[in-house]
């Protein structure tokens, strides 16, 4: 029997089964602390929560879901998918995202519009007061780790307010076996409170939600959102932070597959370019989705999950994202058709943003452990929507590390009346809301391992060809698919190239599956002077926006830049 619930605390029957459920928990806790597990009460009170009326730890998937229905926070979806509500906020909210200036920060963080300061003694008086507001409520803790490569392992204590975060926790990162977690050791800590409003006279915030890093306490704190992506992206910059800083790993926003074979290819990309569509291969295994390292011998998943947009998600467009919203899968902000239990992912009500959560053990073909080895192929994606890009090109380390740093993509203009051009959107690292540091050291980093691996680096157009979006048409799927598995194959390594004007970009002149006149977009334009106009002004765009990054770049990268006169821009 199916059943919604609705302010459930209110219910005797429920009430009833809720505290026979706690029962049972905290009589499960007894058994595990009898195996030696009474260190982690003392490990809640070293948090400062040693007042909470409850600390459930690592509840296993069944009683995390049962939880969120006994309380009223979620449903069960006719897949077996929970499904629930994230609030006030269902996405990130970049502006009230903080790091403390300490003495490990100060002189190396990337300090401006991206990482804002917070005063550490300010985080210490708003840490006790959000430990206050759980007293005497119920948390939930989970203990799991990032980083699938065991050199580079870090282990992480979630604390979270609500069960279905927790579950979140437990989708999205790696999951320790029973025997690691008897011996686990957190190296940092993350607490969400999302029931936690700041005052921004009194905590120092901007609003009431907050996002806010301490290198030195090593302690992520969350409060006034329950959009777990905060949890999720608060580890990606921890990592991008420590990897480069501490290790020499290049943290990638990346996703990667690799082939029978063995060879290993990464594919970065911002929203809308097809990093997910193209990186998900029936014949290749997923190493992961959306965040990875690339150490000395090796490239590793960050995390043991996905967190996967599902907006218009069909089982014939993405199966494998499809068949993986089951039981133990989470999804956010999604709407119900009529009084049904059916998702309709083409509601868009709550938000455009909605998402499923779910292990990456989920997706058939996926690799566990998620490691490969050191790729052969990078392809960086941009959805053109000027048609001035060709469908491929081929990067010199150099040009690779300029695309890297100006991430350029095109965002096809909305529904809005008279609007009718598609909008330039530049993210540095193809994540710019996630770089503690400056973005020149992650393409040094880039470039040095580029050229110690001799890897082929590849600029894919999936946009448009023929003219500008609303004129020309977008590069079929089956071309762009082709032009990648030709690329990963080795069949363009000895066909004949040309160099595209402006870019300075080397462009093969046939590649099998493909009509050879698409491969020059210059060609297929029907007006070559409105071509070399639209090309003169996306080129000055790429020069304008790599001005904030001009003074740290080193004369390779600058060489690598668009030439274009004032005259022709």
């Amino acid at each position: 029997m199916r059943f919604r619930v609705k302010n459930s605390p209110t219910n005797p029957v429920l009430v009833n089964l809720r505290l026979y459920y706690k029962w049972s928990i905290n009589q499960n806790l007894i058994l595990m602390n009898e195996f030696g597990l009474k260190a982690k009460d003392a490990t809640v009170a070293s948090l400062g929560l040693g007042n909470v009326s409850g600390a459930y730890w690592n509840l296993n998937v069944s009683e995390m879901v049962e939880e969120t229905l006994l309380s009223g926070e979620g449903s069960l979806t006719d897949t077996g998918a929970l499904a629930v509500d994230t609030g006030e906020f269902t996405g990130r909210s970049p502006k009230d995202k903080f790091i403390v200036e300490d003495k490990i920060t100060k002189d190396t963080i990337w300090w401006g519009d991206v990482n804002f300061k917070f005063d550490a003694d300010k985080f210490d008086k708003l840490y006790n007061r959000v430990t206050a507001y759980l007293s005497g409520k119920e948390v939930y803790v989970r203990d799991c780790y990032a980083c699938a490569d065991p050199k580079y392992r870090l282990n992480i204590r979630v604390v979270t307010e609500s069960a279905w975060a927790n579950l979140f926790a437990n989708n999205l990162f790696l999951r320790p076996t029973r025997a690691e977690i008897l011996k686990f050791k957190s190296d940092w800590t993350i607490i969400q409170a999302p029931g936690f409003k700041a005052s921004p006279e009194i905590d120092g915030t901007r609003q009431h939600n907050f996002t806010i890093m301490n290198f030195t306490r090593k302690i992520i704190l969350i409060g006034g959102s329950a959009y777990t992506g905060e949890i999720k992206k608060g580890i990606f910059t921890l990592l991008n932070f420590t990897l480069p800083h501490e290790k020499g790993v290049f943290p990638m926003h990346s996703s990667a597959n690799i082939g029978k074979d063995g060879d290993t290819a990464l594919f970065f990309g911002l929203s809308g370019t097809g990093k997910t569509t193209l990186s998900a291969d029936p014949h290749r295994g997923l190493i992961g989705d959306d965040e990875h390292g690339w150490a000395d011998k090796s490239i590793f998943n960050f995390e043991g999950g996905c967190y996967a947009k599902c907006v218009g998600l069909s089982r014939e467009k993405e199966p494998e994202i499809f068949n993986a919203i089951k039981f133990g899968a989470l999804l956010e902000n999604t709407e119900f058709t009529g009084d049904t239990n059916t998702v309709d992912y083409h509601n868009i009500t709550k938000t455009e943003n909605t998402r499923a959560a779910y292990p990456i053990h989920f997706i058939e073909n996926a690799v566990e452990p998620s490691v490969g080895g050191i790729p052969k192929n990078i392809f960086f994606l941009t959805c053109d929507a000027y048609g001035v890009l060709p469908p491929i090109s081929k990067l010199t380390p150099g040009q690779a590390m300029y695309h890297f740093i100006s991430g350029y993509t095109a965002k096809v203009a909305g529904t809005e009346v008279g609007v009718t051009e598609p909008t330039l959107t530049f993210s540095a690292c193809f994540g710019k809301a996630f770089l503690p540091l400056h973005p020149t050291k992650y393409a040094e980093l880039l470039g040095k391992k580029l050229k110690e691996h001799k890897v082929n680096v590849w600029l894919i157009n999936t946009g448009w060809t023929g003219g500008p979006y609303g004129v020309g048409t977008r590069t079929k799927l089956t071309y762009t698919r082709a032009i990648i598995t030709a690329a990963m194959k080795g069949a363009l390594d000895k066909v004949k190239y040309e160099t595209l004007p402006v870019f300075g970009l080397s462009m093969p002149t046939s590649c099998p599956e493909v009509p050879a006149e698409i491969l020059n977009p210059r060609n297929t334009w029907k007006n070559k002077d409105t071509y070399d106009t639209k090309a003169a002004s996306l080129a000055a765009a790429f020069i304008k926006n790599f001005e904030q990054y001009a003074r740290a770049a080193n004369k390779e990268i600058m060489a690598a830049a668009p030439k274009v006169s004032t005259v022709n821009a």
